[in-house]
């Protein structure tokens, strides 16, 4: 299954590429004037949740989907970051904030996990804080 999802999505990725290579409206786009379509994605996706409506929330899911990739290929070739970087950014992120998971910390419930959420998040932030 992973193996035959790695393919399907590197063939998406390749598929975002070749748009931004060879289609005139993907070409003049750029990380800022996406920010519209985005926003309507994720709201149409909000949409489909609230309606129980699964096959259009699948269809919103994948245009997300898209939007990730576009923003990180639009990024990658600004010489920002790339895909294979966010996906390590937020793999990583999932488990340093899900230490009851991935290390020896337990919760009892989800009350502590979300607490436990709260605190990692704030010492990230102030670890990224310039003094």
């Amino acid at each position: 299954m992973m193996k035959k999802l790695g393919q399907k999505f590197e063939q998406f990725v390749e598929i975002v590429r070749k748009l931004r290579q060879e289609c005139p409206w993907d070409r003049e786009q750029t990380l800022e004037s996406l920010r519209p379509f985005l926003l309507e994605e994720v709201n149409e996706a909000i949409e489909a949740i609230e309606k129980k409506d699964y096959e259009n929330l699948a269809e919103e899911v994948g245009d997300m989907l898209l939007h990730v990739v576009m923003l990180s290929v639009f990024a990658e070739e600004d010489k920002h970051f790339d895909l294979a970087q966010v996906i390590e950014i937020v793999s990583a992120k999932m488990k340093r904030r899900h230490p009851h998971v991935f290390s020896d910390l337990k919760a009892a419930n989800s009350s502590e996990v979300l607490e436990c959420w709260q605190e990692i998040k704030q010492q990230e932030k102030k670890g990224r804080r310039k003094v």
